[in-house]
């Protein structure tokens, strides 16, 4: 059986949608905050300021169909509901990381071009 080519450029390629995942701040903010462990929803969303339920739903929902995150739900009571990074989860950790410290290193310029930019 031949794999098909992946090509992101072409409108329906499955390649696109998930650059759209994985180039979303919400996507980019959760997989680094469960880079080092399962965490409890409460404690993402304590970790990563500004993100609503709804996003963060979404955005977990989004990592565990994809196969990037796994749910756990363990037989407590109350119940208690993990999220963790599966192994491809942790690959793309590398990639996303070097994207913060891309936006930490070029923060102070970018809003310099932008005030720049404004003031025109």
């Amino acid at each position: 059986m031949t794999r098909p080519a992946f090509d992101p450029y072409a409108r329906e390629c499955p390649s696109r949608r998930l650059l759209d995942l994985i180039g979303d701040r919400w996507t980019v903010l959760v997989v680094g905050t469960l880079a080092d462990g399962p965490l409890r929803f409460s404690e993402i969303t304590r970790r990563i300021g500004g993100i609503s339920q709804k996003m963060l739903t979404q955005t977990l929902r989004n990592l565990e169909r994809d196969g990037l995150a796994t749910r756990t739900v363990h037989a407590e009571v109350p119940p208690r509901v993990e999220y963790e990074l599966t192994a491809a989860g942790h690959s793309l950790r590398e990639p996303l990381h070097a994207l913060e410290e891309w936006a930490v290193a070029h923060a102070d310029g970018v809003l310099s071009a932008q005030r720049s930019y404004d003031e025109r």
